[in-house]
């Protein structure tokens, strides 16, 4: 009977293993499919930042996501999350005084809402199976960095410059999470 719990358990931890790994890989292509999808929506939006060179500000991005560190796959999930969280709250921001195509930054938000209830769920999978450990200083220094831009947008009454350079940041920030992505590990 004894032998028989252990081949079942045995078999179980093999097979969500197995599941698991597939759910990473699954995981990268989506995430670089919905990062390249957002990427190319916000290249459509008009706004030039060589018009806005005057507006121009370093947000400084945390060094540790420039740096993509390895991060384990858990901690990569939980950082793209919260960059797609905060992405999707900057652009629901005060757009109406843009001029922005309303579809294309439509599309973007439905892609970035797509994406992260989708990344909520594997979290919560990962929290349930997993002794899931997080350094809450990443995580700190990514709202930071947001909270930033939106200071800006403020500060510069959500012109339409400032939106272009806002533009171009966030375009930045989806370099850096391409480069995230792409160090899940197998």
């Amino acid at each position: 009977m004894t032998s028989r719990c252990i081949l079942q358990t045995a078999l179980l931890v093999y097979f969500s293993t197995t599941v698991l790994a597939m759910n990473y890989n699954l995981l990268r292509f989506q995430l670089s499919s919905s990062s390249v999808e957002c990427q190319e929506l916000l290249l459509q939006l008009n706004g030039t930042s060589k018009d806005c060179l005057k507006d121009r500000m370093n947000f400084k991005i945390p060094e540790e996501i420039q740096k993509s560190q390895k991060f384990q796959k858990e901690d990569i999930v939980l950082v793209t999350l919260e960059m797609f969280q905060k992405t999707s709250d900057i652009f629901r921001r005060n757009l109406s005084s843009m001029g922005w195509n309303e579809s294309i930054v439509e599309n973007l938000l439905a892609t970035l809402h797509w994406q992260k209830e989708h990344l909520e769920e594997i979290l919560e999978d990962i929290m349930q199976e997993e002794n899931f450990t997080w350094d809450h200083r990443t995580l700190l220094h990514l709202k930071r960095y947001y909270l930033r831009i939106v200071r800006y947008l403020k500060a510069k009454e959500f012109s339409v410059c400032a939106w272009t350079i806002v533009q171009a940041e966030i375009l930045k920030s989806f370099f850096f999470l391409d480069k995230l992505t792409d160090s899940l590990p197998n």
